[in-house]
Order: structure tokens, then sequence, then C-alpha cells
């Protein structure tokens, strides 16, 4: 079976068809480069302790907000409504990756939630004063439509590049990301940092950051919405699905679809088991990514600008790390090489337990050995998942891939929240996290890859 979708330029060979297909991944690359600022900047940076503060000032004599009559600590109103914004994107992923499936119109569904997550993120210019829920429905909207997005994108890889390409283009959509991450904050820090020599306040300096970042994303994704292009249905893939029409709106048909896809699934048991790995090592990776910085402020002891520059020199050294990797898996395979990855995780998480307090060096040279494996683990992992995808179904099985992928783990965080509440020690919660890595080692290890592949009605590289 081709790799491709139908009508794709990875199905096709020649001089003309390698151009397409070179121009279709650039622009593919170019999304990343868009979105990746909204991760980097809004929800990593600047958003959480600027809600906190702003429901902080809604807050009641007790410290209580009451959104639809609920009472909400103010310092927990920021992860509820990431948690929040979670849920709705479990509920909406499964049907926009149905419709992108099955009309083979992915472009449009892509348009549809880049724009209104670029959107909701400009709008947070105007979050001020105690507008606390606005800001919580605007980061709702923003990080489902950010999670939904990436599905479509994603589900473009196997239609775009070829099985033996897709290494060194799932690296180069990453390292793309991360470094529009690391370019716009810089820029961000400059103008936060430097807020009062320009006559403005805080507040304003960071209003004006989280707007900056929705609209460097819709910008950019112009780009790849002008060289995708879409397929027709691969052919055999029904237009409804055993539950019916496939209809918008609807929170029970909804659960249907995804219950309808991870039943597909189950005809692909291998598929599933790569799924669960990742599901496991991913969350680790997610929770230390969003932890890290409670780890260091916490545990360590270290200041706000410490723990900014850690976070851009993260973003930094992922861009090589991600190119790296994806060199070392043409010479060593892809599966080998994400097992590598995973060792040196459970290593640098091991050697969090021990840095000393008070030491911004060791946390520096940790957060340098996390943007060397990160990116390029995330970016394998996309581009493996893609070889064990059937053709057609790129959307809907990439929906429940993204229910790990960024900014929508939530196990990780459990069980570090979880340890932490039983033990009172920061450094017994982020040695806990061990466990994601070395379950999601072990159940990768046993995974044939090459049968997986074929099994999944996909040719099998030379070297995967």
């Amino acid at each position: 079976m081709p790799a491709g979708g139908a009508g794709g330029p990875a199905d096709a060979s020649g001089p003309a068809a390698a151009a397409e297909r070179r121009r279709e991944q650039r622009g593919w690359y170019v999304y990343d480069w868009a979105v990746s600022v909204f991760s980097t900047s809004v929800v990593t940076v600047f958003l959480g302790p600027y809600l906190t503060a702003v429901a902080r000032a809604a807050a009641d004599a007790s410290g209580y907000v009451h959104p639809l009559g609920i009472p909400v600590r103010a310092g927990s109103y920021f992860a509820y409504a990431v948690s929040l914004s979670v849920l709705v994107s479990v509920l909406v992923m499964p049907l926009a990756a149905a419709v992108a499936d099955r009309t083979g119109r992915k472009k449009p569904v892509l348009a549809l939630f880049a724009y209104l997550g670029a959107a909701a993120t400009t709008g947070m210019f105007f979050l001020s004063g105690d507008r606390y829920l606005l800001g919580g429905f605007l980061l709702v909207v923003a990080n489902a439509s950010f999670s939904v997005a990436m599905v479509v994108y994603n589900a473009f890889l196997p239609q775009i590049a070829a099985p033996e390409e897709r290494d060194a283009v799932s690296s180069r959509g990453w390292a793309f990301g991360y470094a529009a991450g690391a370019l716009v904050l810089l820029a961000n820090l400059a103008l936060y940092t430097g807020h009062a020599s320009l006559g403005i306040s805080e507040g304003m300096a960071v209003r004006i950051c989280l707007a900056s970042a929705g609209l460097w994303w819709g910008l950019f994704t112009i780009v790849p919405l002008r060289r995708l292009r879409d397929r027709p249905p691969a052919a055999g893939v029904p237009a409804a699905g055993a539950g019916g029409p496939v209809r918008a709106g609807s929170v029970g048909q909804s659960w249907r679809q995804l219950r309808d896809t991870l039943r597909d699934m189950r005809r692909h048991p291998l598929t599933l088991l790569f799924l669960v790995a990742y599901l496991l090592y991913n969350d680790g990776v997610q929770t230390v990514i969003s932890q890290a910085s409670v780890y260091g402020s916490e545990e360590l002891g270290l200041d706000q600008t410490t723990l900014i520059l850690a976070i851009l020199l993260v973003q930094v050294l992922a861009v090589f790390g991600a190119l790296g990797l994806g060199r070392l898996a043409a010479r060593y395979g892809t599966k080998r090489t994400i097992l590598g990855s995973l060792a040196a995780w459970t290593l640098t998480v091991a050697a969090g337990y021990f840095l000393p307090a008070g030491a911004p060096v060791w946390f520096f040279a940790l957060a340098a050995a996390i943007g060397l494996v990160m990116g390029g683990s995330q970016a394998l992992s996309r581009s493996l998942f893609s070889q064990l995808v059937p053709r057609g179904k790129e959307a809907e099985y990439f929906s429940a891939y993204e229910m790990s992928d960024r900014g929508t783990s939530w196990l990780g965080p459990l069980l570090f929240g979880l340890t932490y509440q039983l033990t009172g020690s920061y450094r017994d919660a982020i040695i806990s996290l061990v466990v994601f890595f070395a379950l999601g080692f072990l159940l990768l290890a046993r995974l044939p890859v090459r049968r997986a592949v074929a099994a999944a009605g996909n040719p099998v590289p030379d070297r995967i």
C-alpha cells in the first residue's frame, strides 16, 4: 500500500514530484514555527503567573473566586482552566479528526482551529484587572484549539513524506518550532525586563507578550495553508463511522467517534502497543517540562530570572537535539534512537534528584541535558507513529496520539502531585517520574517495529 494518502506526493516519484513534496514539507515546517510560541511564551512562561494574579485580584477575603458559583482557590485557577481545556480538546479531537479523514479536507479543519486559537491568544491583551473569567475562557479556547489543530497538522506527515524521509522531516518540524519559541521568548523577555524604560507597566508588558504570540501564530499559519494541499479520502475509508454520520456539535458523537477509533486500533495491536508506550513515556516528558520550574523555585530556591533563562536554554538546545537525534536515527534506526533517548531521560531525571539547592549552574546543566533529548525523542516518536497508522486514518489515530502531547498530559502531574502530598518532598516527586520512562522503555523494547509497520499496511523502510 502507498505510504501517503490518495494522490499524495509521498506516493509519486520523479523530479517534479520530489520538488512538490519538498515545497509542502517546507510549508509544514512553518506551522510548527507558528504555533510553538503559544506553548512556550504563553503556557510555559507568562500566562500562569499573570492569570493567577488576575484571579487573586478578583478573590474574596478567603482567597476564593467563584466561576459559575463554584468556590476555587485563586492559586489553583490556572491549573483548573488547563485541565478543563484538556477535557474540551479530548471531546473535540475525535470529531475534528473524523471530519478531516473522511472528507479529505484537512486544510479547512487546520485553518479553523489554528485561527480560533490565535484569535483567543491575541484576545489575552484585554486580560486585565479582575477579569479572571475572561482569562479562563480564552485559555480554554486557545489551548483546546492548539491541541485539535496539532492533530490535523501531524496527520499531514504521512502524506507529505515518504517512509524513509519521515524521521528527518519530523525532526526539522520540531527544530523549527523550538527555534521560533526561543526567538519569540527572547524578544518577550527583552520587553518584560525593560518595560519600565519603555514607559509601560509590567502587566501591560505581559499582555503584549501574550497577544504577540497570537499574532505570530496567525500570521505564519498563512504559509502552510498556502503550501499544503488536501487529498481525496483513501479508498476503503467510510464516509461515516459505525455510529452513523459524523456530526459536529454532539458530545455523545464525540465519545462514539473516540470509541470507534480505539476499537479500530484493536485490529492493529502493535500500533496500540506503541501508543501505550508513548502515552507513558511522553507523560513523563511533559511532566518534567511543566514541573521543572516548580522544582527549581520551591526545592532549589532559584529566582524567576534563572528559571526563565533555563527555559530559553532548553528551547535553543532542543533545536540541535531534534536534528542530532534525527541523524542518529538515520544511522542506527528510529526505535533504537528513541530507546537511547529514554535511557538519557531516566538518567537526567535521576540526576535532578541530587541537584544542590541554590546552585544555578547545576540547574542549567540539567536544562541543557533536557533540551538535547527532548526535541529528538518527541520528533522521532511522531515519525515512528506515522509509520504505524493505516492509510486514510491519519487524523483519527493522531487524535489518540495527541492525548499525551503538548499540554494534554495528566497522569504524570497527578503522580507528581500525589508524591509531594504524601512525602512533602519535591525531590521524591521528581524521582517518581522515572517510572514513566522505565515502563515506556520496556513496552517499546518489546515492539517488533518492522512487523508493526507491515501490519498497518505500509511499506517497511530499510532502516527503522
